[in-house]
Formats: C-alpha cells, structure tokens, sequence
C-alpha cells in the first residue's frame, strides 16, 4: 500500500529545496547522493542517529523492482479483492471485533473512525500483523528519495524515517515493506512521524504495537477529514477520506465493501 500524499506547505518547500541532491537510476551514483542528502537532512533537524543510518543504507534494489510493478492497483474490483483475500479478511476482521469490542469502541469514541474501516486497513496492509515487511526501512526509503522516478514525495519521507531513528522510533535496520512504510498499517515514515500517536499510554509512539498502530491510524483519517458518524461508503462524506490513505480507487472501494461487511450486526 502506497500512501504518497502531501505532508503540508513546509514539508513541501523543504523537499523542492532538497533537490539539489542529484538523482539517480542505479546504484552507481547513490554513496554520492546520500553524502549531499545527509547536508539537506542536517537544516531538517536529522542529527547523529539519523545520519548514522542514512550513512548505513544500502541501494535497494528489491525496492526499486517493486515500485515498478504494482500490478494489482490495475485490477478490476472483483478480481483486486479475490487476490487480496477479502473474503478472509473480512471473517478474521469480524472475529477481531467481536473478541475486543470496546477496544474499537474506544477508538470511535476517541476519533469518530468507525471499526470496520481500521480492522480493513489493518487486515488489507499486514494480514493483521502476520507480514510487515522484509526490507529496511530507511534504505528503502532512501532509495526512493533518490530514485528519479518520483523523489519529491519520497525525500520528506526519508527525512521523517531519519528522524524516527534520531527518536528511537525505529533503527537503521527495522524492517518494514518494500516502499519503506513500517508497523501494522504500513505507514509510510514522514506520515508516522507527524500522525504517529501512543495509543497504550507507554509513553512512546510504536507502530508496531497494534494499539498504537490502529490509534495512529484512526488519528490519521480523522486529521485528514473524517467526519464522525458519516458514512464512508461511495457517495459518502468519508468516502473520500479513504482516499487520503490509498490513492488506488480500486483500493478505497475494497476498503468500503469489506468495512461495511465487517461493521455489520
């Protein structure tokens, strides 16, 4: 899942000035890429931990494969949701529910987000927690902030994971999925840097504890314009939201279907 979307005005401003550093398509230009992005990193406010794993990321070249081939984005809706396993997805989601219910409760008291949608989202991107990722996410992030294809979107990203690792949030070598997201709903670094919550009360932001994960996720929806107690089917004031988290229309129709069928009775 590919949550490429603004991170707002000076997220924006600072990624059209981190352009200086030169991109590339191959691995060959990518140690002198990382040394002028680590000078853009610095006037961000990334300091000795974060340039420490920048100086550490490797080319990605699994990262690179996968962001060429997103196939099932091209599916008619029927067949997207039979390859991603809708129909399991929803009879785990409604398990899930019933076993906690005012674990979700809580969560659309606190942010108006209803159940079915996080418990979608939740099932879509990781299998509930099954499978976050085999690929390190600032290398992979890294790589596609240098990668010519689309490197203003990527850079505030890579930007977000150094600074996560400047927190403890993650280190050089967490993994997370191909396009750098991380934690039970795969978000992408500079999205879990500012929408990133403690939802347990620890006292630490941790997208891969689920509760902070789905709290964090509830948070995002609801500061993207999510309206308490609307529908979010198509037509509907939330509707567009979805869109917010995934830009594939194939996708935010799966997300509705699947949610509404997981919040009913």
């Amino acid at each position: 899942m590919k949550r490429i979307v603004s991170l707002g005005l000076g997220w924006l401003i600072w990624a059209g000035a981190a352009l200086g550093a030169p991109c590339g398509n191959d691995a060959s230009g990518f140690e002198a890429w990382k040394a002028e992005f680590a000078k853009e990193a610095r006037k961000a406010g990334v300091r000795g931990k974060g340039l420490r794993a920048l100086a550490r990321a490797q080319y990605a070249t699994r990262t690179i494969a996968a962001d060429r081939q997103q196939k099932s984005f091209r599916y008619g809706l029927e067949k997207f949701m039979r390859v991603r396993g809708a129909d399991a997805i929803v009879a785990q989601g409604r398990k899930r529910k019933s076993r906690t219910p005012e674990f979700y409760a809580a969560l659309e008291r606190r942010y108006g987000v209803s159940a079915g949608i996080l418990i979608a989202i939740h099932g879509m991107e990781t299998g509930f927690g099954w499978f976050m990722g085999d690929s390190p996410v600032v290398s992979a992030i890294a790589t596609l902030a240098y990668d010519c294809r689309r490197p203003e979107l990527f850079r505030p990203h890579a930007i977000g994971a150094l600074k996560l690792v400047d927190r403890g949030s993650i280190t050089a070598t967490t993994l997370g999925a191909r396009h750098g997201e991380l934690g039970h709903t795969q978000f992408l670094p500079g999205n879990a840097l500012r929408y990133g919550v403690d939802g347990n009360g620890d006292g630490r932001v941790d997208l891969y504890d689920v509760t902070d994960a789905l709290a964090s996720t509830a948070n995002y929806l609801r500061r993207k314009g999510w309206k308490r107690g609307k529908g979010y089917q198509p037509g509907q004031p939330n509707f567009a939201v979805l869109k917010e988290w995934n830009a594939a229309t194939v996708y935010q129709q799966a997300l509705a279907i699947m949610g509404a069928r997981i919040d009913r009775p």
